[in-house]
């Protein structure tokens, strides 16, 4: 026990000051929990702190369940509506254009349907921790395109779990078409049901967890949390929807403010394992040995979330320089990669799968809020002629 404590507290210590330096970069600090996992795994000489990620398998589920349970509180469907059909319509071409992208991208590569299934959520889904992030910080919240930037999340939001629910039978255990119909369809049925206490019993559960003592909110909600997801999984639906959902059924009641609160520390130190965890399973060598499958992918990337921005800000009479943040302002990729990189594994796919998802989500983590921060640049590239001149913004 001491010796697994002893690695555990390293792993967080080390994830923690090799995150410090790459913020002093302006870097995320998800890809870098990912490397120092890669660094300190079996895979690469030196110290060793597991030599089996199942040591810390369980905490890395809790990451997982604390990230999309985090995720479910801040999904507002009252935001989305409220954006109009429009803004539904971009989030939708958006994802359009990257799942198609995706999935052809993992026929051409011939590794399995159900490999080709996970290469599409994994590169058309972007990271809303990033997004978020690079508009606070670059001072983009006020800028009229941030609006439609935030919608197009939500929508991608909205859309994971969706994902998720067809996701997990299509690449489980389930045999034959009737067998795999079942299996989402009572994925399905689970997500309806929650769906339905989120809009009609909020309060019920709310008065359940609620407490005016911090602890014993903190220990209430986390116990709810962790209780869904595992619901969910003994159910055969993902513990990543239920935890999805218990949090979407809390954003209706009336400690959510206090529960964000309260869980953000929570979900950032356990998703820091998470993805140290992650890391300890990518050998750099076979990232290496796929490097031209990366490439092509991180290129395809780019190349439709400009596009993406192109039509979006075209559709909202936006300038050039509105359509070059919006494109590069959804181009990183992160935890959502990464979740669906770990159900791949414990699904037995291809054993590609993971260290391609590792290199392109590096690329594209560490490399998009550099590209983001100099949006003007690209902008420039963008002809005029292309956006409607009245009404541009």
């Amino acid at each position: 026990m001491g010796e697994t404590l002893v690695a555990l507290g390293a792993a967080l210590l080390v994830s923690g000051i090799l995150a410090r330096g790459g913020r002093r970069l302006g870097l995320p600090t998800i890809p870098l929990f990912m490397v120092a996992g890669i660094v300190f795994g079996g895979h690469t000489p030196g110290l060793n702190f597991f030599e089996d990620p199942a040591e810390i398998e369980l905490l890395a589920a809790v990451g997982l369940i604390f990230l999309l349970f985090y995720l479910g509180l801040e999904f507002s469907i009252g935001d989305l509506l409220s954006g109009g059909r429009k803004l539904v319509m971009a989030g939708a071409a958006y994802l359009a254009l990257n799942i198609g992208g995706g999935l052809a991208l993992g026929a051409a590569l011939g590794w399995g349907g159900r490999e080709a299934l996970v290469i599409a959520g994994a590169v058309g889904i972007s990271s809303s921790a990033i997004a978020t992030k690079l508009l606070v910080e670059l001072h983009r919240l006020a800028n009229p395109e941030t609006r439609v930037i935030l919608g197009i999340i939500v929508v991608e939001d909205l859309f994971l779990a969706l994902y998720l629910a067809i996701l997990e039978p299509v690449i489980g255990d389930a045999e034959g078409v009737g067998e795999i119909t079942w299996s989402i369809a009572r994925a399905f049925l689970f997500l309806i049901v929650l769906a339905v206490v989120a809009r009609k019993g909020a309060a019920l559960v709310g008065r359940l967890v609620d407490s005016e003592d911090d602890e014993l909110l903190t220990i209430a909600f986390v116990g709810l949390a962790v209780l869904t997801a595992g619901v969910a999984e003994e159910a055969g639906v993902s513990d990543a929807i239920g935890a999805f959902m218990i949090g979407l059924v809390l954003a209706e009641s009336p400690s959510r403010e206090r529960i964000e609160r309260l869980v953000l520390p929570l979900r950032d130190t356990f998703a820091a394992i998470f993805f140290f965890a992650f890391g300890l399973t990518i050998d750099p060598g076979d990232v290496w040995s796929i490097a031209g499958p990366i490439a092509i992918a991180v290129t395809m990337s780019v190349v439709l979330n400009a596009l993406a921005g192109l039509l979006t800000a075209r559709s909202y009479q936006f300038s050039p320089r509105a359509a070059a943040n919006i494109g590069t302002t959804v181009l990183a990729r992160g935890e959502f990669s990464l979740i669906l990189a770990s159900l791949a594994a414990s699904a037995g796919l291809d054993s590609r799968i993971g260290p391609f998802i590792a290199g392109y989500v590096l690329i594209l983590a560490l490399g998009a809020p550099i590209v983001s921060a100099n949006a003007k640049v690209l902008a420039r590239l963008i002809p005029s002629r292309w956006f409607p001149a009245p009404g541009m913004r």
